[in-house]
Parts: C-alpha cells; structure tokens; sequence
C-alpha cells in the first residue's frame, strides 16, 4: 500500500489520455512500431538504420527544452497540490536490493 494519496479525477485521466496518445502516435510517425525497423537499427554490425537514433535524440532534445522552460521553474506540480518524491532510503534500499538481485 502506497503511503501516498494520490486522487484520481477525471482530468487527471484525461491528461494521461491525451499524453498516451500522443506518445503512440508519434511512435507510429517515427515507424517505432515496425519490427523491421527496430531490429535494423540493433542490427549494429549489419544493415544498421540510424533513423531511430535520429528520432530518440530529437525527443530527448524536445523534452530537455520542456523540461527546462515549463517543469523545473515550477513550485507545484500543474494538477496537485505537490510534488510526490519518494523518500532517500526507500531509493537506496530499492537500488541495493535491485542489484543483488541482478549481480
């Protein structure tokens, strides 16, 4: 149980609607979505299609701009009341347990 409360309101679902949305179709636009495609660009020593590349460092670029102009400046979060971090201790526990997991 999350020691979080996080209300669910219909605009809430509605933003993770559209941002879904928009998230799927611009992996249809990129052509992320054809297997041939995708297996092409980790195809590195073969017939390597860099177009993915392309495509994931013009999103990263996008998103650092937005981040920087819209996200960081702001106090509070857009549709809460606050920003939801999860405690220090909780991060390192998971991160410890995660890697003897995977070690």
């Amino acid at each position: 149980m999350s020691q979080y409360n996080h209300s669910t309101s219909l605009l809430h679902l509605l933003v993770a609607f559209v941002a879904g949305s928009l998230f799927g179709f611009g992996l249809i636009i990129a052509q992320m979505i054809d297997a041939n495609k995708v297996l092409n660009f980790l195809d590195v020593f073969g017939q390597w299609d860099p177009s993915l590349a392309i495509v994931m460092g013009a999103g990263l670029s996008v998103f650092s701009v937005g981040y920087l102009f819209f996200v960081k400046p702001k106090s509070k979060p857009l549709l809460d009341d606050h920003f939801f971090y999860r405690p220090k201790h909780i991060l390192i526990k998971n991160y410890y347990s995660a890697h003897a997991y995977l070690a």
